[in-house]
């Protein structure tokens, strides 16, 4: 007589059985001088404020506590600092808002206040988004998400990609914004400019990025840009 297989060893070898997961709508936001609220003091809150920092948001902790690192932030006044445990009322005009206690009860009162974008770290049942695992090259940004199943794996791919992704990336990209500002005020035509964009873009400036280094490919860029101009 043949053995069943179990329901549990069913459900992880076909994924159509598993329970559906949130979809997640990826997005760039810009927080400059958005009122962003971080209920919590510790590492993980100290963390989230130094990342935040670099966006521009304008900043507020709640905490009875906070590190030594957020404290000089206070002190150098890049954030406020309310010295204190969250109270009800304290997200009002909130844009964003992370929940960073090690209480679950005021994590889970702040997911239900937050009438706004609102992450409750390492509790996605408790957010209305994530935040990815992230590279950043300049203008260049790269964000991983495994829609909160495993961040472990997402922060393994993002390595893999600055592997693959050097500094070379975030020069290119530097002197291709000032070559495109200044193909926008003297290349009239149109189609050339979105045909000399899309060959700056191309598979194969990458590939002669990664090949032959930044100085030979922007110098080729350079080229075909003078090229386009005089013909216009």
């Amino acid at each position: 007589m043949k053995r069943k297989k179990s329901s549990s060893v069913s459900s992880i070898s076909n994924p159509a059985n598993t329970i559906s997961h949130k979809v997640y709508y990826p997005v760039f936001l810009s927080l400059k001088d958005k009122k962003t609220v971080i209920i919590g003091g510790g590492s993980v809150a100290e963390r989230k404020v130094l990342s935040l920092l670099k966006s521009g948001a304008d900043i507020t902790v709640i905490s009875p506590e906070i590190t030594e690192k957020i404290g000089k932030e206070k002190l150098r006044k890049r954030i406020r600092h309310i010295s204190r445990h969250y109270r009800k009322g304290d997200l009002r005009n909130a844009f964003l808002v992370i929940a960073a206690t090690d209480s679950p009860v005021i994590n889970d009162r702040v997911s239900k206040d937050a009438l706004c974008l609102v992450n409750v770290v390492d509790t996605p049942d408790l957010c209305n988004f994530i935040v990815p695992s992230t590279m950043v090259r300049g203008p260049l940004t790269f964000a991983v998400s495994s829609s909160g199943v495993s961040p472990a794996l997402s922060k393994s791919i993002r390595r893999e990609i600055e592997k693959m992704y050097g500094t070379e990336f975030s020069r290119y990209l530097e002197s291709l914004r000032k070559i495109r500002a200044e193909a926008m005020d003297v290349i009239g035509d149109q189609r050339k400019r979105s045909r000399l964009f899309k060959a700056l873009a191309s598979e194969k400036a990458i590939k002669m990025l990664r090949d032959k280094g930044y100085r030979e490919t922007i110098r080729a860029a350079e080229d075909l840009f003078e090229k386009v101009k005089t013909d216009s």
